[in-house]
């Protein structure tokens, strides 16, 4: 087997190399351009912290739900209300879900407290995506595509379903549920 042999340059050469001298245009150029590509990124982000949650909306739509094929989100939003939707549907995933909807029986009537539940257990999620952000003030809606276990032989659905958020005293409390099963 034959290994290249990698040769360097003798030590004084790159000892020149360090001691070469730069001319003032050529610092100022390289100073100008650092600051430069700088405040570009400094004003890109300040443009980031700006604008909403959702930056773009795929123009095409799905025709039995209305809702874009794909939407571009905004890396600085504030996540809390996303958080606090994820946390709600991993306790739904986990089984807890009675715990969960006990809170609601103000909100909910229990039958359909109790209907959610028993479909939560007959087809429970797997794994879920965001796909569409909707702010009805005071209210945010998080539309989700989500994976369920099937009742056919070890298949999985896809459906969409929504999470409805308030914030309420400072902290974001999910007040709604809505699935298809």
């Amino acid at each position: 087997m034959h290994v290249p042999l990698v040769i360097f340059p003798p030590y004084r050469h790159l000892l020149k190399l360090y001691g070469m001298a730069f001319t003032r245009t050529q610092i100022g150029i390289a100073v100008g351009g650092a600051v430069l590509l700088v405040m570009v990124f400094v004003g890109y982000l300040w443009w980031l912290s700006n604008q909403g949650p959702v930056l773009a909306r795929s123009e095409d739509h799905d025709p039995l739900t209305g809702l874009p094929v794909s939407i571009k989100m905004n890396p600085l939003r504030d996540r809390s209300t996303e958080r606090t939707a994820n946390k709600f549907l991993r306790e739904l995933r986990d089984g807890h879900c009675d715990d969960v909807l006990a809170k609601w029986e103000h909100d909910y009537h229990k039958r359909y407290a109790k209907y959610i539940c028993e479909s939560e257990a007959q087809h429970p999620l797997l794994s879920w995506e965001l796909v569409e952000w909707e702010e009805a003030p005071p209210l945010i809606i998080l539309h989700y595509r989500g994976t369920r276990k099937s009742n056919a032989q070890a298949g999985t659905d896809q459906e969409l379903f929504t999470v409805t958020t308030e914030n309420k005293g400072g902290e974001w409390v999910v007040t709604k549920y809505d699935a298809m099963y």
